[in-house]
């Protein structure tokens, strides 16, 4: 398989670094992108995310990326979400009053809160899976991932939500896939050999160019 290109979206609020490090490891070629010029030669975008959804849906608006990142997953073509990045997709947050990229059906809602239960979640925790795809196969031995999130997705359409996590005995969204477009509310990079072979498998199933 030839070494896969890659864009990570680069708006002022994820942590590229780290991001732009892991797929490195894996062989992939990655390639900042700060604007609407999505680079027609990469395979897929990668959008990180760390922070509060209003200002992250401000910076994508004045870098001319929101009608961008709709036309690219209407053209069918792959994207991965990753913590901010997941909830972005949605229609709408709890945590603000801007509209969301509406990629995906759904409303980002705050995490339900329990006496003695600290905000954010912020750890390890292992996730709960919900359907098969190429981030968690079938068979999957249990999987334990590092979260750092006070609020969770609630996909309108049920089948959109692919693991869950448990928060203070509420199972809430921890990963979500639909068409070309999959997303983690976990940080993969941050997950050890777990998270490395998640990020391999998405790029092992990237459709060629």
């Amino acid at each position: 398989m030839r070494p896969r290109r890659l864009g990570l979206i680069d708006y002022g609020m994820g942590n590229l670094h780290s991001v732009q490090q892991a797929f490195q490891r894996l062989g992939a070629t990655v390639e900042a992108v700060h604007g609407p010029e999505l680079a027609a030669d990469v395979d897929a975008l990668v959008l990180p995310g760390v922070g509060a959804f209003d200002p992250a849906m401000e910076r994508l608006a004045e870098a001319g990326l929101i009608p961008a990142l709709r036309s690219w997953c209407a053209e069918g073509r792959p994207l991965l979400g990753i913590c901010l990045g997941l909830q972005l997709l949605f229609e709408a947050s709890d945590e603000g009053s801007r509209e969301g990229l509406g990629l995906l059906k759904g409303r980002v809602r705050a995490l339900p809160r329990r006496p003695g239960q600290p905000l954010p979640h912020m750890g390890w925790a292992p996730l709960i899976p919900a359907a098969a795809t190429p981030l968690l196969p079938p068979g999957s031995p249990e999987t334990w991932v590092y979260f750092v999130h006070s609020f969770a997705a609630d996909p309108a359409d049920p089948a959109c939500t692919i693991a869950r996590v448990d928060y203070a005995g509420t199972p809430v969204t921890a990963a979500v896939g639909q068409g070309p477009i999959a997303a983690c509310q976990f940080h993969p990079e941050k997950s050890g050999a777990v998270g490395e072979t998640m990020l391999r498998r998405w790029l092992e199933q990237l459709p060629s160019r």
